[in-house]
């Protein structure tokens, strides 16, 4: 909310007098419940993580983390599968997928819709085990664009950290911002959200700008500015204690 009002507003307010404010009006933040679900899968082929939780860019297209979440359908027995890939330097989503199905196509047409946007992009491609991303058909999609591939380790959600923390900012924001009754406005509400979150939603680690302004500053120099990412005390925890 600081952020928010500092950048639109060109002013320089601090955390504690905003948040001084919004409890004199009764607004509070909403904190969105931690969900631990894991479900195996037979792959066909697997990678290392590559990765190994290196969350830092220095570059566009540098790295890329993508994965699949669901959403439920107000009103509706049916779901929502939402595919999305993130590029690590901006967490800028470079492309998304809505569909009624989680299957390989959903997951191939993100690919390629990433691919048609970067079209000379090779980055380090980092998912979970999902069927789609351990498919040989996927494996395929890779070599050909010249993308090495890393995968998270079994039941370690915390290696593809950003799209999980994605998923999160989605699902804890968006319900706050629209009305959604049906398939068709949940599925405006999506994309709508992503828009916003790319073009209008300013992040302090970006020095309150928001994920698309560092990309069209990043594309127009040949030196981008680097972001460091601020520490965070549960994964810290998290590796202490799982020696990770």
């Amino acid at each position: 909310m600081t952020s928010w009002i500092n950048h639109f507003n060109h002013t320089d307010y601090s955390r504690k007098r905003v948040h001084r404010i919004m409890k004199r009006l009764g607004i509070h933040a909403l904190i969105r419940k931690k969900k631990k679900k894991y479900t195996l899968s037979t792959p066909e082929i697997t990678a290392e993580n590559k990765l190994k939780r290196d969350f830092k860019a220095s570059k566009p297209n540098e790295k890329w983390v993508t994965d699949v979440t669901e959403f439920k359908v107000p009103q509706e027995n049916k779901k929502l599968y939402l595919s999305a890939i993130l590029d690590l330097y901006d967490r800028y989503p470079v492309a998304y997928v809505i569909s009624t199905r989680n299957n390989n196509r959903l997951v191939f047409e993100t690919f390629d819709k990433a691919v048609a946007a970067n079209q000379n992009a090779k980055p380090l491609f980092h998912s979970d085990r999902g069927f789609q991303y351990t498919s040989r058909v996927f494996q395929r999609k890779l070599k050909e664009h010249e993308m090495e591939q890393s995968m998270s380790r079994v039941g370690h959600c915390i290696d593809n950290g950003p799209a999980e923390g994605f998923w999160g900012i989605i699902k804890s924001e968006m319900y706050q911002i629209y009305k959604i009754t049906d398939e068709a406005s949940l599925r405006f509400a999506i994309s709508d959200y992503i828009r916003f979150y790319s073009e209008e939603r300013p992040q302090d680690r970006y020095c309150c700008k928001t994920p698309a302004e560092v990309r069209r500053e990043a594309f127009s120099t040949d030196t981008p500015a680097e972001y460091s990412i601020p520490i965070n005390k549960r994964i810290q925890k998290y590796k202490e204690k799982w020696c990770a």
